[in-house]
């Protein structure tokens, strides 16, 4: 008896994970892993709407890598990575560096930077739409009416339409990334600043050889997920610009709705999105292969 009953509480001891696991599993089948296998497969597929048709192979990639803007839309696309880089990727770590020194008033600027983080998207959008607006009631170009200056096209000029739309969600996202770099600030010791002002280090030399080493982890997952998250803009350009002017700020994630809200081509939809998938997993392993190479050379 006393041997089933310890059977029964070993058996209910190594379950017992799986079943507090469950639910977990359960949205992240239905959510995430199903969706993504779906429409992995019926990219493969006619789609009737949103109807699986017959199996058609690499014809829906074909259409997709054949279109005459689909080249202009991924170099937007990666254009739109490269300046998140400059501009959204910078400004949160020097503003967590700036409230850590601080030594009043932390909490006001950490909330202050966290405000834009939690105002509904689209309304962000239509307010940086209308500062944008080129004509003289922009606010923007009141503003520059004030001191002379003619008013600026903003949105509808073809060359500054993408540095915009990232100043937009640099503006929005930044708050939320300054303070895990604040926080991941916090944990590095006072000790290792001491040490270093004891000889006789400035705050350029301190920053890069004490604070970049210590979050560095930090640095490159949220280099990743700027990657991936900017690599997927849409609503932005969608709200902004419509992708224009002449498709200037059109990017493969607002493509994808556009095949498959606007244009009824589901298939290709499906088909661009698996496209970015594969884009996106090369681009984040070959990162991480520099990065090991970056390190062991350090080692």
């Amino acid at each position: 008896m006393n041997k089933l009953k310890h059977q029964s509480s070993k058996l209910i001891y190594k379950i017992s994970p799986w079943i507090m696991l469950f639910p977990t599993i359960f949205v992240l089948y239905f959510m995430i892993w199903r969706p993504q296998i779906m429409g992995f497969v019926w990219s493969f597929h006619e789609m009737n709407g949103f109807q699986v048709g017959e199996f058609c192979g690499l014809k829906n990639y074909m259409e997709v890598l054949n279109e005459p803007a689909f080249l202009s839309v991924f170099v937007n696309t990666v254009e739109y990575v490269l300046w998140s880089m400059v501009i959204g990727f910078v400004l949160p770590i020097i503003l967590a560096v700036m409230i850590n020194e601080l030594r009043r008033g932390k909490d006001f600027f950490k909330v202050t930077l966290y405000l834009p983080g939690i105002v509904p998207g689209i309304a962000v959008m239509v307010m940086w739409y209308f500062m944008f607006y080129p004509d003289a009631t922009g606010l923007l170009n009141v503003l520059l009416a004030k001191i002379g200056v003619e008013p600026l096209e903003w949105l509808n000029d073809a060359k500054m339409t993408i540095p915009l739309i990232v100043i937009t969600k640099t503006w929005r996202a930044a708050g939320g990334s300054a303070l895990l770099y604040f926080t991941a600030l916090q944990g590095i010791k006072t000790e290792l600043y001491e040490a270093a002002i004891i000889d006789g280090a400035s705050v350029v030399k301190r920053f890069f050889s004490i604070t970049l080493p210590q979050i560095s982890g930090l640095l490159v997952l949220n280099f990743v997920r700027q990657i991936i998250a900017v690599f997927q803009i849409s609503e932005e350009p969608m709200t902004m610009t419509g992708g224009g002017p002449m498709g200037a700020s059109m990017s493969l994630g607002y493509q994808i709705y556009r095949y498959g809200f606007i244009s009824g081509r589901v298939g290709c939809a499906l088909a661009l999105s698996v496209l970015m998938f594969v884009m996106l997993v090369v681009a984040t392993l070959f990162y991480f292969y520099l990065n090991k190479k970056v390190e062991e050379n350090l080692e």
